[in-house]
């Protein structure tokens, strides 16, 4: 079944929708969401993910309903590495946890806009030249090692020194007063950037960074347009809740790290081989239920290595 304007008007307007009850509704007063608080809302945005999914068997089949699942669990893995970064952003810019799910919020706006560029452009890559598998899978086995053998020192992390910051702070003065709590303030008739806008600004660029290793991911398990900008955006929509819930106890998971960069490494590997054998006419095919079983288990491998190794 082909997917119609309407599937697309009823997936942003429920977007828009769920985006409004969650900052004017749930989320209307600053506050720091508790562990249950963030694990219940977890378990929502999860919950939607796989009603959306059955939804998506029913309508459009069993293959386009595992390349959503597969998609989504791979995006949501990968998107477990940002966690990492937003706790040193909001460390750096000393973001109270009161004022850090607004600022995520924001983030998600731009993300939203950024994965669609990137997947639209991805595609349509993809449906004019075969060959950019290629490199798409190669780029990602570089990450996966790169991410396996790369232990940079987190003390050393300084967004000021950012490209895009120090542009920022070229066009527009930024105060340090942190009496507001605004991404912008006057001083004196004048506009100032806060340093909350500072850390927006560094979250939506590390989200392009992200953006580039996680679509050429996704699009290994889909080429479906529909399939892998709804994967994304739900695995979005759920990241700021998953940020709070595991932001206690993200130390304790020492060895995800090695499960994301194997699961970069195994899905470059899968792009370059089944493009490979498709072009040599091999009846040889790496599957999506192959990727879904490789990347739950080394992220079960990983936690329970966490877990048991002191």
């Amino acid at each position: 079944m082909e997917i119609g304007i309407g599937f697309w008007i009823g997936f942003f307007a429920f977007v828009v929708v769920m985006l409004a009850l969650d900052l004017f509704v749930f989320h209307k007063k600053d506050h720091v969401p508790s562990i249950k608080e963030s694990l219940l809302w977890s378990a929502f945005w999860i919950s939607l993910a796989i009603l959306f999914n059955i939804g998506v068997f029913f309508i459009l089949g069993k293959t386009a309903a595992l390349e959503f699942f597969t998609a989504y669990l791979v995006e949501e893995s990968l998107s477990i590495d940002n966690l990492f970064v937003f706790i040193l952003i909001f460390s750096f810019f000393k973001i109270e946890p009161e004022y850090q799910h607004k600022v995520l919020f924001w983030g998600i706006i731009g993300a939203i806009v950024m994965r669609a560029i990137f997947i639209f452009a991805g595609v349509a890559l993809l449906n004019r030249f075969d060959w950019i598998m290629y490199v798409f899978g190669a780029f990602l086995l570089y990450t996966g090692i790169k991410m396996l053998v790369d232990h940079k020192d987190t003390s050393e992390f300084n967004p000021n020194e950012n490209i895009v910051i120090k542009t920022f702070r070229k066009l527009m003065p930024v105060t340090d007063d942190r009496s507001s709590h605004r991404f912008f303030t006057k001083i004196n008739g004048k506009t100032y950037a806060t340093t909350y806008f500072l850390a927006l600004l560094f979250i939506e660029a590390s989200d392009l960074v992200f953006a580039v290793d996680s679509i050429p991911a996704v699009l290994s398990v889909s080429k479906d347009v529909f399939i892998v900008y709804t994967s994304n955006i739900f695995a979005i929509l759920g990241l700021r809740s998953l940020y709070f819930a595991l932001n206690g106890i993200m130390q304790y998971f020492r060895f995800l790290k090695v499960a994301l960069a194997g699961i970069l490494t195994f899905i470059g590997f899968k792009m370059c081989i089944n493009e490979f054998a498709h072009e040599m006419g091999y009846h040889f095919h790496i599957s999506n239920i192959v990727s879904l079983s490789v990347i739950v288990g080394l992220l079960t491998t990983s936690i329970l290595a966490s877990v048991l190794i002191k």
